[in-house]
């Protein structure tokens, strides 16, 4: 199939490889979109992307991009500025007291996640970019397993079809079978202490006139609310027409880790009644909302298969985030960019020295961003344990750190 002209600026490098390497990828999401374009870019052929879900919903809430993903994706031939219109428009983020709002910090908000948009509205974007490409993405088609085996790795789906590659790229996420296979035994979550009540809504015509409930409803903003052992995280977009809040609290509920999972709002009432009440009161007179437990998982001590190490895993399959690292992502974009890069510096037959490379280049730059993730929500949850309410908080206790992440 022939490649639409991206734009005028763009050009594709060409392939090395005399034909292409044919690589398919296992996963739909920003991940898989992200791996499939940059693939494309480099001049691989990316045979079809792959998800079990026969129609995308627009799932989630707010997700952020930063700035070293939109280097990538810009460089790839994606008219980025798509992405950048409809995301929040606040040059900054405000980092506030729990109880009372006070400012304890402002930082530029590509700091920490560049643009903050809808996670579905995002998705559609990548899933667009992709189909300029002339990429193939197959719907309804779940992987069942896998072959290992060199040179010519396979994977089955439920159908019973079989299909073939010189590299499987598993981008589907946590639960990713392919964890499996690369690992060699299963791996279940851990909970991470934590959980999260999340909610999306467009506010009603009774909220946006209620001085009560709209203190944040009059533009584009984003605003964290501190305290021990709890966070808040509010965005509004579009000018006010949607709005967004995310309650982080210690939780050590057994409940899978679920898109789905209705979350009880009589908890979140009680869990915000000493909450700033600029705040306070839109999240407690909110119908509905998620209930996400945070799991952990250690990082995989491998990303690559262990007999043809040509099928590799990419994105939260490997390096899944914590949310305040709000980094997922933008890692993901930096992940695949660099397995690209990789296949193209090799012979065909050389494909497991480019997944070996592709995976001790990434593995020290994605755990120092898991890190960060960590060390703030820490940083969060502590400074405020024991202060008196006159104590001035040095604003770079709390600040998001940025300095050894820079964008590439």
């Amino acid at each position: 199939m022939a490649t639409p002209e991206i734009g005028k600026a763009y050009k594709r490098v060409v392939s090395p490889h005399n034909p292409p390497l044919r690589v398919i990828v296992v996963g739909a999401g920003l991940g898989g979109c992200a791996a499939a374009i940059a693939l494309h870019h480099h001049g691989h052929e990316v045979v079809a992307v792959l998800d079990k879900v026969r129609a995308f919903n627009r799932l989630g809430d707010s997700l952020g991009l930063g700035e070293n993903a939109y280097r990538l994706l810009s460089r790839w031939g994606c008219n980025v500025k798509e992405v950048q219109d409809i995301g929040n428009q606040s040059p900054t983020m405000k980092i506030r007291r729990w109880h009372d709002g006070k400012i304890l910090a402002e930082q530029p908000l590509i700091d920490m996640a560049g643009y903050i948009g809808h996670r579905g509205d995002y998705h559609d974007i990548f899933l667009k970019w992709v189909g300029e490409r002339g990429i193939p993405i197959r719907m309804g088609c779940e992987v069942v397993a896998y072959s290992d085996a060199d040179p010519v790795p396979s994977l089955t789906l439920a159908s019973g079809e079989t299909l073939t590659a010189d590299a499987i790229v598993a981008c589907d996420g946590i639960k990713s079978l392919a964890r499996h296979l690369v690992l060699g035994a299963r791996d279940d979550p851990v909970s991470s202490g934590y959980a999260c009540f999340r909610a999306y809504f467009e506010p009603s015509a009774e909220m946006i006139a209620d001085p009560a409930r709209n203190a944040f409803l009059k533009e584009d903003n984003v605003n964290f609310w501190i305290g021990p052992d709890t966070h808040v995280v509010q965005n509004t977009l579009r000018g006010g027409r949607e709005f967004n809040w995310i309650l982080t609290h210690k939780d050590d509920g057994d409940v899978p880790e679920s898109w789905f999972q209705p979350g009880d709002m009589e908890e979140v009432r009680r869990l915000v009644a000493n909450i700033d009440p600029d705040i306070r009161e839109a999240i407690r007179s909110t119908d509905k909302c998620l209930d996400w437990k945070i799991c952990y998982r250690k990082p995989l001590p491998t990303w690559v298969s262990p007999e043809s190490h040509r099928i590799v895993l990419l994105g939260d399959s490997c390096h899944a985030h914590l949310p305040t690292s709000a980094q997922g992502a933008s890692q993901a974009c930096e992940s695949a960019g660099t397995l690209a890069v990789c296949l193209g510096l090799v012979g065909r037959d050389d494909v497991k020295i480019a997944t070996r490379a592709y995976e001790k280049l990434r593995f020290p730059r994605t755990r120092v961003s898991q890190t960060h993730g960590e060390d703030l929500r820490d940083r969060w949850h502590n400074v405020l344990k024991n202060v008196d309410e006159d104590i001035e908080i040095d604003p770079e206790m709390v600040k998001i750190k940025v300095s050894s992440l820079p964008p590439r």
